[in-house]
């Protein structure tokens, strides 16, 4: 007799999973489902509250659905990492488990809980590849190394995927059910984890994710290529915070987007891509997910110890009108468009030269969508340190961005309210405006010129 434990960490669903479907293909004696509250390792990994917020509702809404196929869900605590094995060996112990089932995470840490788990288990742990589209180590260059340069990536990534499409499947169908075992309940709220953001921005569960996909391949999808870049509108799929916990498979996204022809669905599936790449590049070299720079040369980079700077950075206080809206942005959705987080990332490092450990950290802490391997991708891509990097003597100017991706200054306006009386002509000439037409407005001088930045970032990279 089988009665499988599948343990639910960042793959929120029942639709299109792959460990709860391999799970219900064994059971013949019901099926157990576990998952682990566990704010030690979320401090550990800098997860901000709207996340756990976000993951917590929807591991209720989950509950529900599996509890509709018989599946009860156990709810249980480890204060740490590390009291994690022995905690999943007594639930299936409890409870009459033969085996586990999980998706594999792909961090150093996580790896190492699983193989913990495994060694404590006394029954099979059955990991299985589910969050990106095509598993680390499946697309390798000809000389079967890892990439490390996206287009030749996505080049082989797309053959394959061509070749063999996947198929998201349902759910399974209910289960034989087990009397003497309930669900338990999901916490609200966890100490150090409440969230003073709207829930109402981020509705949980497998229904509001279908909702936003289905909203988003009718309306914005076929103009996602120009679209995406402009701040000020709804041009981008908002389904980041869904995939980063599992609410919703990328091989759903990947399906919806493939019913569509042309440039914009083209266009988001290479962000599904880069997805899948960083991961991959995460994997292969894991030094990315422990505070390493990918090119180990620009460890030496002089980075500056500057905490009053930071602090007027993390607030949105620096002066430059757009930089300025996307931290805010941040910190009052837990989102940040993704034509900013590059602009952002290089403010901080490049006009500030500050470190991009802080920023991903600061990231991190307040992304509702924070994912290790896209986050650090990101940052190591704008600070020039990582793969594919940015070329160091490429740097953004906040004034040009600005008048590129919001002529108009309306997303300007829609967060920083100083500037609201201000029209388009005068926000995009802002570094014109004196010291007493900005305290009159009450927003701050720009704390850093940009020439001169540019210059003295130049000068730090060159001696590499």
């Amino acid at each position: 007799m089988h009665r499988p434990l599948v343990w639910f960490r960042r793959d929120l669903r029942a639709d299109d999973n792959t460990a709860l479907l391999a799970a219900a293909e064994r059971s013949d004696d019901g099926l157990v489902a576990l998952y682990v509250v566990s704010p030690g390792e979320w401090r550990s990994h800098d997860d901000a509250p709207v996340k756990v917020d976000l993951w917590l509702r929807s591991v209720a809404l989950l509950s529900e659905t599996l509890g509709a196929l018989h599946i009860p869900l156990l709810v249980e605590t480890a204060d740490t990492p590390g009291d994690v094995p022995a905690l999943v060996r007594r639930v299936a112990r409890e409870h009459g488990c033969t085996e586990v089932h999980a998706n594999r995470e792909y961090e150093v840490d996580e790896s190492r809980r699983d193989a913990a788990v495994r060694e404590a288990l006394g029954m099979p742990l059955h990991l299985h590849d589910d969050r990106v589209l095509l598993p680390p180590g499946s697309v390798r260059t000809q000389s079967d190394t890892a990439y490390t340069v996206f287009t030749p990536f996505k080049r082989r990534w797309l053959e394959a995927l061509t070749a063999a499409p996947p198929s998201p499947r349902p759910a399974p169908p209910p289960q034989r059910p087990i009397r003497d075992i309930r669900a338990g309940a999901v916490p609200t709220r966890v100490e150090g984890f409440t969230s003073t953001i709207d829930p109402g921005l981020w509705p949980a569960g497998e229904p509001a994710a279908a909702r936003r996909l289905e909203a988003f391949t009718a309306s914005s999808l076929r103009g996602y290529r120009t679209g995406r870049d402009l701040p000020s509108i709804d041009g981008t799929s908002g389904l980041s915070p869904y995939l980063a916990a599992g609410v919703i498979s990328p091989r759903r996204c990947l399906a919806a987007a493939m019913k569509t022809h042309g440039e914009g669905p083209d266009t988001w599936i290479s962000e599904l891509c880069w997805r899948d790449f960083y991961t991959h590049v995460m994997v292969a070299f894991p030094r990315v997910s422990m505070g390493r720079a990918f090119r180990p040369e620009t460890d030496r980079v002089p980075w500056r110890s500057a905490p009053d700077e930071l602090a007027r950075w993390r607030s949105g206080e620096t002066g430059y009108p757009l930089v300025d809206a996307a931290i805010r942005q941040l910190l009052a959705t837990g989102w940040m468009h993704n034509r900013l987080r590059m602009l952002v990332a290089m403010f901080l490092t490049k006009d500030l030269l500050i470190d991009w450990r802080e920023g991903e950290r600061f990231f991190m802490r307040h992304l509702v969508d924070g994912d290790l391997a896209a986050n650090n991708g990101g940052w190591q891509w704008s600070s020039s340190t990582g793969t594919d990097a940015q070329p160091y003597f490429r740097i953004f100017n906040p004034s040009t961005q600005a008048s590129r991706y919001d002529p108009d200054g309306e997303f300007v306006r829609r967060w920083v309210p100083e500037l609201r009386s201000l029209d388009k002509r005068a926000l995009l000439n802002m570094e014109k405006m004196g010291p007493l037409e900005r305290r009159r407005l009450g927003y701050p001088e720009a704390m850093v010129d940009h020439a001169a930045a540019r210059a003295r970032t130049l000068s730090a990279f060159k001696g590499l």
